[in-house]
């Protein structure tokens, strides 16, 4: 349990404490929605329980505008070691649901490891990731580079799918979330499911694409969602994606299976009004993918400028 009835006694480092102790972690701020602004990352330690991050529906965690709020990696040292082969590995397991994040800042957030870039609001390297009942506003990451992403969510190489159920990133003017790539949700080699969820009013502000163009930083692709790699899937059910922006490829998704063999699925959604500036998959408004034959799979869904 985080705090003792006030809201007082929920402070960042009262949060940084039982994530790092892993388990069932719920609040007790008092009656009223609390804001609790972090003065440091709250990290995800590779040997202890699983965590599941409760937020009760009154809690909101707060970036500042600063930095990171949650950290996950199994391949990094500091937060434990646990196998030869780290991402591969299954765990460690988060569950975050009913909280709202805002205002994360990742940029500059490397902690020394070339790999850990994006996640405004929370990355994943290595185990699994879910993301449930939760809110995503003005989280920000790198603004330009190729395959740097992920202004809310970065997930890197994980063991299973990232759910993402009944949550929304942005959803109206001036709570969306801005990164080179991927503004909402960036995968690296990670499949991503969303459903019954809202991605709308994201940003994808990079400049010259992956592989960058001469002369340009790269980047700009993917309003709400970017995905990367081989053999990985994208789900969307039930969903809204409106109102995403891409300066280059997938006001909505950009989906790049290199190898060919990733699978999309788009059924009972709305992708509405997702400008892509630079490019995009014929006949597929807001979307640019390169996927297995057949793909993506369309059923039920509305998909307009």
């Amino acid at each position: 349990m985080i705090g003792t009835g006030t809201p007082a006694s929920c402070t960042s480092a009262a949060v940084v404490a039982a994530v790092a102790q892993g388990g069932v972690v719920t609040f007790d701020c008092g009656p009223d929605p609390v804001t609790i602004t972090m003065t440091a990352t709250a990290k995800v330690f590779n040997d202890r329980p699983d965590l599941v991050l409760d937020g009760g529906g009154k809690v909101t965690l707060s970036g500042g505008g600063r930095l990171r709020i949650l950290y996950q990696n199994a391949c990094d040292p500091a937060q434990v070691w646990t196998s030869s082969r780290c991402d591969l590995q299954d765990s460690p397991r988060t569950t975050v649901q009913n909280l709202t994040f805002v205002e994360g800042d990742a940029t500059g957030q490397g902690y020394g490891l070339a790999e850990v870039y994006g996640g405004g609001a929370i990355y994943q390297r290595g185990g699994r990731l879910a993301i449930l009942n939760s809110r995503f506003f003005r989280h920000r990451c790198e603004p330009t580079g190729p395959d740097l992403g992920g202004g809310a969510v970065r997930s890197f190489g994980a063991s299973a799918p990232v759910w993402v159920v009944d949550s929304t990133f942005g959803g109206a003017a001036g709570f969306g979330n801005q990164c080179a790539n991927g503004a909402a949700i960036s995968t690296l080699g990670s499949s991503l499911a969303v459903l019954n969820s809202v991605l709308s009013h994201n940003d994808a502000i990079g400049r010259g694409a992956n592989p960058a163009r001469p002369g340009t930083p790269g980047g700009g692709s993917g309003g709400a969602i970017y995905q990367d790699g081989n053999r990985f899937d994208l789900t969307v059910c039930g969903s809204e994606l409106r109102q995403n922006t891409a300066n280059e490829g997938g006001g909505a998704i950009f989906f790049v299976s290199n190898d060919r063999s990733g699978t999309m699925s788009i059924s009972d959604s709305v992708l509405q009004g997702n400008p892509s500036a630079g490019f995009e998959t014929s006949g597929l408004p807001g979307i640019f993918v390169l996927a297995a034959p057949g793909q993506p799979v369309i059923t039920r869904s509305t998909l307009s400028r």
